[in-house]
């Protein structure tokens, strides 16, 4: 009951949150100093209206059913949100600039303003659209104390957050493993989050991954969007078709150890200090951590970890979350970084999670050159 009460809660102020957004929105659009409302007001307000409950009453609806036109509503509301954060950008910026102007003792034509702004804003969401339809292949080079010999020059993929749910689906995936195995890696690994959690068959969704093989193998660590609830139904559909499925457990893949954790254990800090104890790595040969989120590298560094391969954040996907994905994961939030003697790979993902843009993040799949 306690949990269910939270839930309304956060339903709710997430919900008022998106009204007064809206809100100001429509002031912005409507205001003008000689006062009345512009032409055609009552449809643009229920417009808005209709469009500021849409993402959650989509969202609600996505956990539990899922049918064609439930899949339209949700991706026309997912667009409409990312639209809406540049549109509430483009707002609070045309009144800082009318201030500054009304300030300086400047005449100035506050619509015309609100006009550019907003036409910007809407430029870049329909590109913003565009770019994360786009997946890019990213190659990088890593050089490890310790490789084994039969692991130098060899490939890796390394794929993540591809979210496949309401907005994202099996045909999305199948084309993601073409493209994965156009560049004939020679290990895969699939860092979580490979379901978006909503309502999906989870069989038929995984089952492109049949056809993802490599020489070395293929290797899925949890998300923590698989891990919103029981995972086996998510776990069970990958496993089914050949991909190892990582638990808190080590391979050896000649002389490489390849180990993974899922979220829920490398979350919490105690957990994944003891289960990167458990798996006993050997300090003195090269190891690989696949591990969804980059929460705790220090940790990983700290058990002998010589690469560790991450997702999660996304970098943002778009202004203003970009900034704070920044904030929160700096260093670690997107690339190839390095803490002590450990190196660092967080990819922004193939796919999206939410409003389906990209701006100043761009999908990719990430192709890594052992040396």
């Amino acid at each position: 009951m306690r949990a269910r009460k939270g839930l309304i809660g956060f339903i709710a102020v997430i919900q008022s949150i998106l009204l007064l957004i809206h809100y100001l929105v429509y002031e912005t659009w409507a205001f003008s100093p000689a006062g009345g409302e512009p032409a055609g007001a009552f449809w643009i307000k229920l417009v808005l209206g209709l469009l500021s409950v849409s993402f959650v009453a989509a969202s609600l609806l996505a956990f539990r059913y899922t049918n064609a036109a439930l899949r339209t509503f949700y991706r026309v509301a997912a667009v409409w949100m990312g639209l809406l954060s540049f549109l509430f950008l483009a707002a609070v910026f045309s009144w800082l600039t009318y201030g500054i102007v009304r300030l300086a003792g400047l005449d100035t034509n506050f619509h015309r303003i609100v006009e550019l702004l907003f036409g910007a804003a809407l430029v870049a969401g329909v590109y913003a659209v565009f770019n994360a339809n786009w997946t890019r292949i990213t190659l990088t080079t890593v050089r490890l104390a310790n490789l084994p010999a039969a692991w130098r020059g060899r490939r890796a993929a390394l794929i993540s957050d591809v979210h496949l749910g309401h907005v994202r689906n099996g045909n999305f995936l199948r084309r993601m493993v073409a493209k994965i195995l156009k560049e004939a890696p020679d290990a895969i690994f699939i860092a979580g989050d490979l379901y978006d959690g909503t309502a999906i068959d989870a069989r038929e969704a995984a089952d492109p991954l049949s056809e993802l093989v490599a020489p070395h193998g293929v290797y899925f660590v949890a998300g923590n969007h698989e891990q919103f609830g029981d995972d086996s139904k998510y776990l069970h559909a990958i496993a089914a078709t050949g991909v190892r499925v990582l638990s808190n457990e080590k391979v050896e893949v000649d002389g490489l150890q390849i180990v993974g954790v899922p979220y829920r254990q490398a979350v919490r800090d105690g957990d994944f200090a003891s289960v990167l104890d458990g798996v006993r790595l050997d300090r003195n040969r090269a190891s690989i951590l696949l591990t969804h989120a980059p929460d705790h590298p220090e940790i990983a560094e700290a058990a002998g970890v010589s690469l560790q391969l991450s997702g999660h954040t996304h970098l943002g996907q778009f202004i203003p979350w970009s900034w704070m994905a920044r904030r929160i994961y700096r260093q670690f939030v997107y690339g190839l970084s390095r803490l002590g003697k450990m190196q660092v790979f967080t990819s922004s993902g193939a796919g999206t999670w939410g409003p389906p843009l990209r701006l100043g993040s761009n999908p990719e799949i990430v192709i890594l050159e052992f040396e």
